[in-house]
């Protein structure tokens, strides 16, 4: 049993990029399919499939690679923490390395990216920083 399940993703997708693998298998839950669909569409994974078995599920993500077979992710980093959580307005939204990256925040119209949720004038939960 994982305290933090989103801290768990992160480093499972950060290791496997680094060991070069494939893909990655994750125990399933609806906000780590929603934060996958996020990196899907930011083009930082190339896909994501849900699998149903007997317990909750697996997630297995498709990772992508450049053309010299290097991961696309060059890091993860979990802000907000079930010990520690942190909440954004939507004008104290802070861009990731001057917007080369993105910030997942979970709102009340469900998971989107930094620039959505500047868009959409709503702030929320800060999960994580992708670059």
């Amino acid at each position: 049993m994982f305290s933090d399940p989103l801290a768990d993703m992160l480093t499972r997708i950060r290791n496997a990029g680094q060991a070069k693998h494939k893909s990655v298998d994750i125990p399933g839950s609806r906000t780590k399919v929603a934060l996958a669909d996020v990196m899907k569409q930011e083009g930082y994974i190339r896909n994501y499939k849900f699998i149903k078995d007997n317990k909750q599920g697996v997630l297995r993500i498709f990772l992508k690679y450049d053309a010299e077979e290097k991961h696309v992710i060059d890091g993860l980093e979990r802000v907000s923490s079930p010990s520690r959580r942190v909440y954004a307005g939507s004008d104290e939204i802070k861009p990731v390395l001057n917007g080369l990256g993105v910030s997942v925040l979970s709102t009340s119209k469900g998971l989107m990216t930094d620039g959505q949720a500047k868009k959409q004038n709503i702030g929320g939960e800060v999960l994580c920083n992708i670059w």
